[in-house]
């Protein structure tokens, strides 16, 4: 048995976007991911500042950490190794940490940079990849957010109309 994202608490004719089977974060879980990665952002920006390194070093570096989808060159699944390893925060922070521990403050806003990077793919929906499709992301498909939802149906039990018309469709997205 699938379970619904949302339990139907509204009109009979409102349902759930996605099924809870496919790994991905929605509803208010997934608008506390958005909000921690702006803090990451904002707070990964605040502490460069401190490093004494110039600015222009962060849109040079920003994009840095999405050339890892060239591991999708060996295949989905060896792809999302590598890009999750680019895209979660444990190796920047420890290229922070050893910025921190050596006092080499160029070490430290490399490690800001990527952090930031991070924040900055999060809050746009841009999540960690499962093997089975560069899409297929834990924040969702995130080649999917863009398109229409298929029209209600009477035989299936998840679709709607259009994210704009169901609030909770939307605020999946």
């Amino acid at each position: 048995m699938t379970a619904n994202r949302f339990q139907a608490d509204g009109p009979a004719d409102h349902v759930a976007c996605q099924s809870a089977s496919d790994g991905t974060v929605s509803g208010g879980p997934r608008a506390w991911l958005r909000a921690e990665a702006a803090v990451l952002l904002a707070g990964a920006l605040a502490a460069y500042s401190t490093t004494g390194q110039p600015w222009w070093l962060v849109p040079a570096l920003i994009l840095l950490p999405d050339l890892a989808w060239a591991g999708y060159l060996g295949g989905t699944r060896i792809g999302a190794v590598i890009y999750n390893a680019a895209h979660a925060t444990p190796l920047p922070a420890v290229l922070i940490g050893l910025g921190w521990c050596q006092h080499r403050p160029l070490v430290l806003a490399l490690g800001l940079v990527w952090l930031a990077h991070i924040g900055l793919d999060r809050l746009q929906g841009y999540g960690l990849k499962y093997g089975n499709s560069f899409q297929h992301t834990h924040l969702g498909y995130w080649a999917e957010e863009r398109k229409p939802h298929n029209p209600p149906s009477t035989t299936s039990p998840t679709s709607c109309w259009s994210p704009s018309s169901c609030f909770r469709c939307a605020f999946a997205r």
